[in-house]
């Protein structure tokens, strides 16, 4: 509900047509006061409005106000802290999933705290996009789309009867069904407004369009000037309940972009520069700004792509202003053409509207690229702002190879495949993927990627037998355009025959390896690569066999699956031989800018979109024919082994208890840098030795029915065994007899010193009542926003994270789930401390007088007798988030707020 003070007499009137609306207007608001408003960065003018619509003296004070346009007199660089509220919240079902189980659980809480458990209900529009959960189980025939989605059903039957009781049960929540398309996508091709409107006592009050999602990547559609980021599921849920988001000012980094691209490089090739780029700069936990006479060249779909990955440099969000591409996009996507005109004229009348004369914002600080710069590229073997120009891949490859694998002299060695014609050697590229949401939502490069499809099968070329080829549409529109061009028809020939619409391989749901090649692979230690139109390439994400993973544009995909390995140089040698007897090079089959732009025109219309989006929540025969039951609150069924009631409400009393000092705790994990949520979280498939293993195996669940972990996110008993269970994490605590780190999710118990899952050394703790703590490096919790990294944490018991650096989302989520983050003094770490694991650590002052930001000390107590008191700072970062932490996190704090 806005409720505004209106200090600065903001709101007007703004006739559109035939209609009204009533809007909060910045340019008033400056000749009022706010002198020099209008020289803010676009991004933080959003923040602006947001808080002159929601001005009460309470949550948002006139101080508050004034502090955003004091931004401009120190650039940014100030500790104030602000509550935002975003117009809406869009979720996947992965993170969707636990998110909706929480509310649920919160409706029983509600009962037995004696309130109204109706007040449990998103207060702003909530849309779920089922998205996460199709696997390539098949591929490279014709029915692989149909068999994928029968095997998606079968396998999440319990959470999408869940989900659709959610449906029926909660006002204001939507679920977009699954085999629509990711979320992202959707929200760019769809549900995305760029002003947002609300009926409030009877006048239509217009505002931009703004959002949290629970994924990191819902930055996305800052490409359609839409701020946006990605929050853990904990703070969505909260935004959700009607709780203000709260944030410091953020700085802002102004990225000038000039020139255009050359012919033969695609918006991959410039997101991967632009990501190299700003993880140089270091954006962390700041907005950034796109702007200069570079953007007129770059279309909605470009800027979304740079928008996309925005959590890979690092940044809350990297941001667009509306201009004359924002309202094409809207128009040629089917956006109603009175909101499309509302758009044009709000943003005019708020200042908004960029033009070649507009002039360029204050910035905290700038940073500048020449498109013309750019060249192909790609990004490898591990992370996203690993980029290698794509003429020095195969050399890349080579030194990754000797250098991190460990495998020199073995750069020619290949190995038979058993009852196989063919052999495997290092490099071979064992997946092929066109994925995600970052380049499908593009159709520069999908197209570009079929017309190289068409030109590579008219010279006669093959994709490589080995190679697991699969496209999966970032939406239906993506999958129609392609069918309607005649473009599949030539993908379907090189193996890339549609395996779904969804995230897929992208997010780790590559499916698995033919059972030969998976042997062949790890019999002999071979270093397979995977070539990905995706996001990420963490080790251990793409595929458990797959040490190597580069991302690419879908071009470049198409074009290693018939080269088959990265020790093909795709910028000197032949991709394979042609029908002629010829070789064939990649400039060959390369399709011109010219040539994409036709097809372009020719087959993506906004008859399309409209025709695709009719009846997005419909969804197909398998979903409308799924029964649900259950009324007000949901009836949980002890035996399902999907969705379970979690234990966090359980004795909640209607007032706090105080927090306890952290007394003598055991250290669960020593880690070093960049441990992501990947390494945390539960995330792809379920071993079944694993503790995970062992209770769907004690619950009568076939190894096959494991399903992955992010299936199973709606039952703690399964996500907390999986937490730090990832196949890749060295816990430095825990060595073989050579002395070497072991991988997986070990850990040494004390003072027993057994080796044992972190899990179950996690349980001994609690049954001997003692706390534990994590050590950790710099960027700890980087990668995608998942809550359960958190959620897990706390039910096995960790008290606090001590780290060098956190990323953005896991500091704010170990906060809302009471766990409390902490940062060494620059140049300290546990490694300077000479901290083995077997130590105690005690940390006092937690009760009232801990305040945000405050310094603190740890007493550490080494095995030897010696105590240090080491410096720490507290990474509670606003008063807010002391609330949330002193309730035992952030759910806790709204329930109670709510009861009272």
């Amino acid at each position: 509900m806005t409720t505004s003070n209106d200090s600065f007499k903001s709101r007007r009137s703004l006739q559109v047509g035939d209609k009204s609306y009533i809007y909060y207007a910045i340019p008033e608001a400056e000749k009022n006061g706010l002198e020099g408003a209008s020289r803010l960065p676009f991004s933080t003018r959003v923040l602006l409005e947001n808080l002159l619509r929601f001005e009460d003296e309470r949550t948002v004070k006139r101080d508050d106000i004034v502090a955003v346009v004091d931004w401009l007199n120190n650039k940014g660089k100030v500790e104030k802290e602000i509550a935002f509220r975003p117009a809406r919240v869009l979720m996947q079902d992965f993170t969707g999933v636990p998110g909706v189980v929480d509310l649920a659980a919160m409706r029983d809480a509600m009962n037995r705290l004696g309130g109204d458990p109706q007040k449990i209900n998103p207060l702003v529009p909530v849309d779920l996009v089922i998205d996460h959960s199709v696997i390539v189980d098949e591929f490279g025939t014709p029915r692989a789309y149909h068999d994928n989605v029968e095997k998606e059903y079968e396998r999440n039957g319990e959470r999408y009867r869940f989900l659709r009781w959610g449906q029926d049960a909660f006002d204001n929540f939507r679920v977009v069904p699954p085999g629509t398309g990711i979320c992202h996508q959707v929200n760019l091709e769809y549900l995305s407004q760029t002003v947002w409107t609300r009926e409030e006592n009877g006048e239509t009050v217009a505002y931009p369009d703004s959002l949290v999602g629970t994924d990191s990547h819902t930055t996305m559609v800052n490409g359609l000037s839409v701020l946006g980021w990605g929050v853990g599921g904990i703070e969505a849920e909260a935004a959700m309940l009607g709780q203000p988001l709260s944030m410091l000012i953020p700085e802002v980094i102004g990225f000038k972009l000039t020139g255009k691209l050359k012919e033969g490089v695609t918006s991959t090739d410039l997101v991967l520069t632009v990501t190299q780029m700003l993880r140089k700069k270091g954006v962390v936990g700041k907005f950034v700004e796109f702007f200069g006479p570079g953007l007129d060249g770059l279309t909605i779909e470009d800027r979304s792509t740079i928008g996309n990955m925005a959590p890979e440099y690092g940044a809350t969000c990297g941001f667009f202003p509306i201009d004359d591409a924002t309202i094409s996009y809207l128009r040629k996507t089917g956006r109603a053409d009175d909101r499309v005109a509302l758009v044009e004229a709000y943003a005019k009348a708020q200042g908004t509207f960029r033009t070649k004369e507009t002039p360029d914002p204050v910035f905290t600080d700038t940073l500048e690229l020449d498109l013309g710069d750019v060249v192909p590229s790609m990004a490898g073997p591990r992370r996203p702002q690993d980029r290698i120009l794509l003429g020095g891949a195969k050399q890349g490859f080579i030194d990754a190879l000797e250098g991190e694998f460990k495998k020199a002299g073995e750069i020619a060695k290949r190995f038979k495949v058993e009852d196989k014609n063919f052999d495997l050697g290092h490099g071979d590229v064992v997946i092929a993927a066109i994925t995600s949401c970052t380049n499908t939502s593009n159709p520069s490069v999908m197209i570009g990627a079929g017309l190289l499809a068409r030109n590579a099968v008219a010279k006669g070329l093959k994709s490589k037998p080995w190679v697991k080829t699969s496209i999966a549409p970032g939406s239906q529109v993506a999958g129609e355009y392609l069918e309607k061009s005649g473009l599949q028809k030539d993908l379907d020939a090189l193996g890339f025959n549609i395996v779904g619409y969804g995230c897929t391989t992208c997010i780790g749901n590559s499916g698995p390896l033919a059972d030969e090649i998976s042997k062949t692979i790890n019999d002999n230690g071979i270093i397979a690569t995977a070539v990905l139109s995706g996001n990420r390439n963490f080790e251990g994400r793409i595929s458990p066999d797959v040490r190597a993973n580069y991302l690419a544009s879908p071009p470049l995909v198409v074009a290693y699956a018939i080269a088959g390995s990265l020790q093909v140089d795709l910028t000197t040698e032949p991709l394979g031989t042609g029908s002629d007897g010829q070789p064939v090079y990649l400039k060959d089959i390369w399709p011109s800018s010219h040539e994409i732009q036709e097809f372009i025109d020719r087959n993506i219309t906004q008859e399309l979109f409209r025709r695709r989006y009719a009846d997005v929540f419909t969804g197909d025969e398998n979903w409308r024919g799924i029964t649900v039951s259950g009324g007000l609150t949901y009836q949980w069924d002890a035996s399902s082994t999907y969705v379970q009631n979690p234990p966090y409400f359980e004795g909640i009393t209607k007032t706090p208890v105080p927090v306890e000092d952290i007394v003598n705790a055991r250290v669960l994990g020593l880690f070093l840098d960049s441990i992501t949520t990947d390494h945390i979280s539960p995330a792809g498939s379920i071993k079944e030795a694993s503790p995970a293993g062992r209770y769907l195996r004690d619950h009568q669940v076939r190894p096959q029915d494991f399903n992955q972990y992010g299936t199973r996110r709606g039952n703690h008993e399964v996500m907390m065994r999986g937490t730090f269970a990832n196949i890749r994490l060295k816990n430095q605590m825990v060595h073989d007899e050579n002395g070497n780190v072991v991988e997986g999710g070990w850990t040494v118990h004390y003072p027993s010193g057994e080796r044992l899952s972190i899990f179950d050394a996690a349980e001994r703790y609690k049954a001997e009542n003692v706390p534990v703590v994590v050590f950790a490096g710099r960027e700890y919790g980087t990668g995608s926003s998942r809550d359960w990294a958190a959620k897990g944490s706390k039910l096995l018991g960790i008290r606090a994270v001590i780290a060098q650096s956190f990323e953005r989302i896991h500091r704010s989520n170990l906060v809302g789930m009471g766990i409390l983050p902490l940062v060494f003094e620059e140049g300290t770490s546990w490694e300077t401390l000479g901290l083995k694991g077997d130590e105690k650590v005690t940390i006092h002052g937690l009760g009232a007088e801990l305040q945000p930001r405050q310094k603190i000390e740890a007493e550490i107590a080494f095995a030897d007798g010696r105590v240090e008191r080491v410096p720490l700072v507290v990474r509670i970062d606003t008063l807010d988030e002391l609330e949330y932490f002193r309730n035992g996190g952030i759910l806790h704090y709204v329930l109670r707020q709510l009861a009272a």
